[in-house]
């Protein structure tokens, strides 16, 4: 037995208008009714109240040509019916209180006609399926003046349905994590993740992203690919423009972001346009942000908020449509404590937050990393980069042992492929360049050891916590996260941190002797390692 077909649409202010003639012409909402391969047993029309009199002449006209339709008419006002949220919520709010009986009924959601945006509105509602229906698309007839009813099309939004369409979607996701890590093809499943969420959310929004992580993990180059994404997804306009905070100091801050006007300052000869005009329709990197001085930062929260900024000396605010990525290796959280970061400035800026990783906490993602700066010195410098077999297998070995600090992250990466391939014959890498890049390596790192520092102390313990915790024992914890930071696992720390004692064979269980120690101060490997939870 056939279900009863239930049609929702809005009433076609011009393209329904009757008269005269009107049945010479084609009237979306009349002519919906007339094809013999689809039966309208219910049509919900909503209108509003300038149109009541055009919508009881179409509930008339239907009659005549379809007298098993029923009419049901809906009076619903907008202010303005191109104001996208008026439109929407007004049209949820009707979806909300209607009785829909899917069971019982079938519903078909007219598109046609309307404004552009309650078109979408409809689209969207169906989509998220308060429309518990398909979408109903009717279309004129090559010659509008003979009386032909035109066509119609069913769409169904239920992409599961659709395996291509899908599998387009998906596939177009997957290019833009490639795009945004550059094409390298990395391992570790935490990144990988990471760089899946920021693909989603770089294409969807124009509001600040923050990317936080220690020095040399990427975040500048990843600014430059989403900028890129963007750009070549045609939702941005303007250039990239990048600022380092770090080098800003007192009235050179303020003119560097915000520009100045002639006379504002001595040695102001002319007019200057700051960052945050250059980047306007287009994306400004604020580098090391938790460097801003609290004068900056207060006019850098009213530039994102409103739009607008007053240069250096000037009386006339200037407006910027621009994104903002900001990056620092700083804990912003600490430093609102502390009084030396804005709390509305941090809670504007967080709203999409990534930390990236260091390399010491992506070491299966040395190898592709290894590859891509070989073949951007190849690029470079128009010869081909690589590594005897032997000489390979030296350097990853050091690379991803758990005592190779990489204190510079990729920064480090980058310089010693640099060192090696320029210093090799040919470019061909023996393991002669590979030692003595190591040992350089070794001596920077000794030099600068890379320490855990108070910041990541509080993040785990908390400060009153860490207020408890003697100086003496305060110095061996740090060493120790700072061993956990950069081990894959446990035990890999365990190894490190115990060397000594299990090649005096004091040692049995590595794993389980770090495990107690952390439990003194209530810590678990989950708590460094927040991904292998």
């Amino acid at each position: 037995m056939r279900r009863p077909t239930v049609v929702l649409g809005i009433l076609g202010s011009q393209m329904d208008i009757g008269g005269r003639n009107r049945w010479d012409r084609w009237r979306p909402t009349v002519d919906l009714c007339r094809h013999d391969d689809l039966i309208v047993d219910r049509l919900e029309l909503i209108h509003g109240s300038a149109h009541a009199e055009l919508a009881e002449a179409v509930t008339a006209d239907i009659a005549q040509i379809s007298p098993e339709t029923r009419v049901r008419l809906h009076r619903l006002d907008f202010a303005d019916p191109w104001a996208f949220e008026e439109v929407y919520a007004g049209l949820l709010d009707f979806v909300r209180a209607y009785p829909f009986r899917p069971d019982d009924e079938d519903y078909l959601v007219h598109i046609t006609t309307g404004t552009h945006v309650q078109q979408i509105c409809l689209f969207l509602l169906t989509e998220s399926r308060y429309l518990p229906g398909r979408l109903l698309q009717t279309i004129p007839p090559a010659r509008r003046d003979q009386g032909d009813p035109g066509a119609h099309a069913i769409i169904d939004l239920d992409l599961a349905r659709y395996a291509p369409i899908a599998e387009r979607f998906a596939e177009d996701a997957r290019a833009g994590e490639s795009f945004l890590k550059a094409g390298i093809a990395t391992r570790n499943a935490a990144f990988n993740e990471l760089i899946a969420q920021i693909e989603q959310v770089a294409g969807v929004t124009r509001a600040p992203i923050l990317l936080t992580g220690p020095t040399g993990a990427g975040k500048t180059r990843l600014a430059r690919k989403i900028f890129e994404l963007k750009q070549n997804r045609h939702q941005i306009r303007g250039t990239f423009v990048e600022l380092n905070c770090a080098t800003l100091r007192g009235d050179a801050a303020m003119s560097a972001l915000f520009g100045h006007v002639r006379g504002a300052f001595t040695g102001a000869v002319r007019d200057r346009a700051g960052v945050l005009k250059m980047a306007d329709g287009g994306l400004l990197f604020l580098d090391e942000i938790g460097e801003l001085g609290l004068d900056e930062q207060a006019m850098l929260l009213r530039a994102i908020e409103d739009r607008v900024f007053l240069p250096v000396g000037s009386d006339r605010e200037i407006r910027s449509e621009f994104q903002l990525v900001a990056g620092t290796n700083r804990d912003l959280r600490a430093d609102v404590t502390t009084g030396r970061f804005r709390e509305d400035l941090l809670a504007r800026i967080d709203l999409w937050s990534f930390r990236l990783p260091g390399l010491r906490e992506r070491r299966e993602d040395l190898e592709p990393n290894l590859d891509y700066e070989l073949e951007r010195w190849s690029q470079r410098h128009g010869r081909k980069a690589s590594f005897y077999g032997q000489a390979r297998a030296a350097f990853l070995k050091f690379a991803t042992a758990s005592d190779a600090a990489w204190s510079g992250n990729f920064r480090d990466l980058a310089a010693a492929v640099e060192r090696m391939a320029t210093l090799a014959p040919g470019g061909r890498i023996s393991v002669r360049e590979v030692e003595a890049e190591l040992a350089r390596l070794r001596a920077a790192w000794s030099s600068t050891p890379v320490n855990v520092g108070d910041d990541q102390l509080t993040r785990l313990l908390g400060k009153e916590r860490l207020a408890e915790v003697d100086p003496f024992d305060r110095v061996q914890l740090a060493e120790v996260v700072r061993v956990c930071s950069a081990a894959r696992n446990l035990s890999d720390a365990g190894r490190t941190l115990f060397a000594a004692s299990r090649l005096r064979k004091r040692s049995s269980n590595d794993a389980d002797r770090l495990r107690k120690y952390l439990q003194r101060f209530d810590l678990e490997w989950a708590d460094i390692h927040p991904e292998d939870a």
